[in-house]
């Protein structure tokens, strides 16, 4: 297996930004929004307005895809990359969806919020990004209502260099240097499935609630007692 090697904790540069921006994660957003809906369909949640805290949200692509799809959701998107936001800004307001997704300049860390405040917490691909992620999944448990939804999405970290190699170029053969190597970099600094198991462990939810959703991805999806 693999050794975990870190990237940078925050994304923060313009050209970072701008670089990720420009990628096309539809594919992978779409299927994001789709499964997180099903996730909120299997649950008991009456919420509605749904209040959905989405956690590291980048340049806030998912939750524009999730306000379109579903018109009874109210995002607070944090992010702690201030380029990021200021294109998520952007983003929001080209899509006309400023009004029903705040941004918030956040460390997902050190949540400002109260416990039990959210039906809903979501992210994608931002656990990879933190050196101990515990920190991380214990401030999405301590957010989150009971029976809450809880749906987390991230890299799967390869067996070996050829099988990185390999998803780098299924998936990001057509961009420019600097996204091949931002999303190799983010596949080597991503967790295993052992290593998430144990992470929910650790905050005292069932380890069963991670599964691998695709040949790059595990899904943390569970509905809190």
């Amino acid at each position: 297996m693999l050794p975990r090697i870190l990237e940078l904790e925050v994304m923060d540069s313009l050209d970072e930004a701008v670089d990720y921006d420009s990628m096309d994660h539809s594919t992978v957003n779409r299927v994001f929004v789709e499964d997180f809906l099903a996730t909120v369909e299997r649950s008991s949640s009456t919420d509605r307005p749904l209040r959905v805290l989405d956690i590291g949200t980048g340049t806030a692509q998912i939750p524009i895809e999730l306000c379109r799809r579903a018109d009874f959701v109210r995002v607070t998107a944090v992010d702690l990359a201030s380029h990021m936001l200021q294109i998520g800004q952007r983003n929001l307001i080209l899509a006309g969806l400023e009004s029903v997704v705040r941004l918030e300049h956040i460390d997902a860390k050190s949540l400002p919020y109260g416990d039990a405040e959210f039906p809903a917490v979501m992210s994608n691909s931002i656990v990879h990004h933190i050196p101990e992620p515990l920190a991380v999944l214990r401030e999405m448990r301590r957010v989150l209502k009971p029976g809450g939804i809880l749906f987390v999405r991230d890299l799967l970290r390869p067996p070996d260099i050829a099988t990185l190699d390999r998803i780098v170029e299924t998936y990001a053969g057509d961009g420019n240097p600097h996204q091949r190597q931002m999303f190799h970099d983010s596949l080597h600094a991503a967790l295993t499935l052992d290593e998430v198991r144990d992470l929910l462990a650790a905050v005292a939810l069932p380890r069963e609630w991670v599964s691998p959703t695709s040949d790059r991805h595990w899904t943390i999806a569970g509905l809190l007692p």
